[in-house]
């Protein structure tokens, strides 16, 4: 008797764990890139792809686009810019960036000469999630292309009147 039930509580728990795991596993749309044209001489193409989620209208994604570097105490900051193009016939955008890789940054007097690696990167933009197309991107060699998934906050919040 207390076998069958040590194997059924571990019946029931493997049953949740795997429904879990399931959920859990992303859902992708069917990515197609061949329309996009070809990387020119020194960039590369890049993409993000987008898993399928719920309220896609709620959700925003933010990319940087830059690269490590050793840097000391100051702030720093990727020059250049990304544009956006319009992919002709199709009606879907990719991001092309121009940019030589030189950082700019505060002239603060650092006490400590030590270098640390950081991530610094162009101005960030923040685009409309659609899981069904790729973000696409021709970046110079040498960067890279990083984003996170802005979602809202459940609940709605006032202002204040004065």
């Amino acid at each position: 008797m207390r076998f069958s039930k040590t194997l059924m509580t571990g019946l029931i728990m493997f049953a949740c764990v795997n429904a879990f795991a399931q959920k859990k596993a992303e859902k992708f749309e069917k990515l197609e890139i061949e329309m996009f044209p070809k990387a020119k001489d020194g960039f590369k193409q890049v993409y993000i792809q987008l898993p399928v989620a719920k309220n896609e209208s709620d959700l925003k994604v933010e990319f940087f686009v830059g690269a490590e570097k050793m840097l000391d105490c100051n702030n720093y900051f990727l020059m250049g810019s990304v544009k956006t193009q319009d992919l002709q016939g199709w009606g879907y955008n990719y991001y092309e960036v121009e940019s030589n890789g030189e950082a700019g940054g505060t002239l603060m007097g650092c006490l400590d000469q030590k270098k640390t690696k950081k991530f610094i990167t162009l101005q960030p933009e923040i685009v409309r999630y659609n899981s069904k197309l790729p973000l696409v991107f021709y970046v110079p060699k040498d960067l890279e292309v990083r984003y996170r998934i802005l979602r809202p906050d459940a609940k709605m919040k006032s202002a204040v009147q004065r």
